[in-house]
């Protein structure tokens, strides 16, 4: 039953990987078209990327475009990585704390306003140069670990949705990891693939995911993420609507 339910899930995320090209959606059109834009502003998305730290997504990758409008409206012209250091830390702390952009709003608009410095200083200003040339998925997940605030779920997922959504070529895929996102988890715990109480949830999940699928442990993500989202809840989970339903254990 457990390795029946892995490849249900692994054919999903092939699915789910042949029907995407710009998958990021924050309900707002205008900031999408800024944030799968990988060609004009590569760094939208990775700042959207690190934004992404215990709000929901669609918030934090909202917040490079509620940047570039305030950018705008106060003169500064567009969103490029230069016109972002003219702005300025204290503007971006400023601007993270009057819309109060996330939970954290002085620290991640550090992060924020160090990660596009980074970007200017290592890669020109240029962030797709953070995965231009078929990198191994080692290096570009590096790559993402080493920006401010980047840890390994975040540096996974950005990983995984340069793959995913916007085919990006890669030497190797071995490397991208499962996220530790807390949809994720749970499909993990309820399936039987974790355990479902222990202390090292996340090192769990990743060699689990490594374990059932080592040549690309980060394709359970997305099918994972879409059950945990919209049907595998915290509470009431609605299992008829769930293609797992007639093999899945339950575990609650």
């Amino acid at each position: 039953m457990r390795y029946q339910i892995a490849e249900i899930l692994i054919e999903r995320g092939y699915q789910l990987i042949s029907k995407t090209y710009g998958e990021i959606k924050t309900g707002n059109s205008y900031a999408d078209d800024l944030l799968n834009d990988l060609t004009n502003y590569p760094h939208a998305f990775v700042l959207g990327c690190i934004m992404d730290r215990q709000i929901k997504a669609e918030k934090a990758f909202l917040i490079p475009y509620e940047i570039s409008e305030i950018m705008k409206a106060k003169g500064y012209g567009d969103f490029t990585v230069d016109n972002i250091l003219k702005f300025g830390l204290e503007n971006i702390k400023n601007a993270f704390l009057t819309k109060n952009l996330h939970r954290f709003n002085s620290k991640m608009a550090e992060n924020f306003y160090y990660a596009t410095v980074k970007i200017k200083k290592d890669y020109g200003g240029d962030a797709s140069r953070i995965w231009k040339g078929i990198p191994s998925s080692a290096t570009v997940v590096k790559r993402f670990l080493e920006f401010p605030g980047a840890g390994v779920k975040i540096a996974t997922m950005a990983a995984n949705i340069l793959v995913r959504s916007f085919k990006v070529p890669m030497r190797d895929l071995f490397c991208i990891d499962i996220s530790p996102d807390v949809h994720v988890k749970r499909v993990f715990r309820r399936v039987g693939f974790i355990p479902k109480s222990t202390l090292n949830e996340n090192e769990m999940l990743i060699y689990t995911a490594r374990e059932l699928y080592p040549i690309y442990p980060g394709i359970f993500d997305a099918p994972c993420w879409e059950i945990g989202r919209n049907w595998c809840k915290p509470t009431n989970p609605e299992c008829n609507r769930c293609y797992l339903n007639k093999v899945c254990p339950k575990i609650v």
